[in-house]
């Protein structure tokens, strides 16, 4: 496992080479699913500051009740909510977390630089992020970009934890996975997802050894982290019908994704990191058409 502080820096050097983030249906005075305060005046649900009325409020804007304490009239405002929450999650599988090739960086380890460098994009936004599942609450600024890293990068210890449930507010959410695991088990954890976020985005990632499967001759195959495993005496003659079952699996995910009205972007280990950022960051910026 790579270390945090590495994996960080990464991130940092990514994000800096990446454009602001520009949220669509973000208009000024709106307020979002999943928004937070802006520390000033304007429309949202949670109380800001009392003022004084002038001519040109409203009378039904007026606050009796602290009206009432003086000889003055006051109007109850609200605080100005635009910011998001965008909620982030790496799979902790032990099979995300391997490469094919030594010198190269695991699945997961990409997902995490990928996931700390929009965390770092959305934070200098305003925006208030967290990590999936982790029961700790979303925030702003470096507090809240030191909690997404720690919590992406904590070892599991040998035990998986399950896959988390909907958070107790509505949020943006970004996973990471190779999502390996059968179409119908994911069909069950995102739609449960969905249901509470309707906004998210998917990021596929996968090592060329299992895309192209390059086996020759007589090979063992297993998982990390399950005790299950196959050995097959001429690995090439299976390769045809492997790449097309893994096709298969990958377009039944991509059609998921689009079931729920998410956002599916996908990452080959080995490429270019930065494209895939950017291509997370458009997805990103995506999110929120609909309202």
């Amino acid at each position: 496992m790579t270390p945090l502080a590495t994996l960080r820096a990464e991130a940092e050097h990514i994000a800096r080479q990446l454009p602001h983030v520009t949220l669509q249906a973000q208009a000024s005075e709106a307020a979002h699913v999943g928004s937070a305060g802006r520390k000033r005046a304007g429309s949202g649900e949670h109380f800001w500051q009392y003022r004084r009325y002038v001519h040109e409020d409203a009378a039904d804007r007026i606050d009796w009740r602290r009206s009432a304490k003086g000889d003055q009239y006051f109007v109850r405002e609200t605080e100005l909510e635009t910011a998001r929450t965008f909620l982030f999650w790496a799979d902790p599988h032990p099979g995300f977390d391997w490469t094919g090739e030594e010198g190269r960086l695991t699945k997961a380890d990409v997902a995490k630089i990928i996931l700390m460098a929009l965390g770092i994009l959305l934070s200098k936004e305003g925006e208030r992020i967290g990590a999936l599942g982790t029961g700790r609450t979303p925030s702003f600024g470096k507090r809240a970009l030191d909690r997404l890293g720690e919590d992406l990068c904590r070892d599991p210890n040998g035990d998986v934890p399950p896959f988390p449930a909907a958070p107790k507010s509505a949020a943006g959410l970004v996973l990471a996975s190779d999502f390996y695991d059968p179409v119908e088990t994911w069909k069950q954890r995102l739609g449960g997802l969905a249901a509470k976020c309707p906004e998210g985005v998917l990021l596929a990632i996968s090592d060329p050894v299992e895309i192209d499967f390059p086996f020759e001759g007589r090979v063992k195959f297993s998982r990390p982290g399950e005790t299950l495993d196959k050995i097959l005496g001429r690995a090439e003659t299976v390769q045809e019908d492997y790449k097309k079952v893994f096709a298969a699996h990958r377009a039944a995910i991509r059609n998921l994704a689009s079931q729920i009205g998410w956002r599916i972007v996908e990452h080959r280990t080995g490429d270019p990191i930065l494209q895939t950022a950017g291509r997370m960051k458009l997805a990103l910026e995506s999110l929120g058409a609909k309202i």
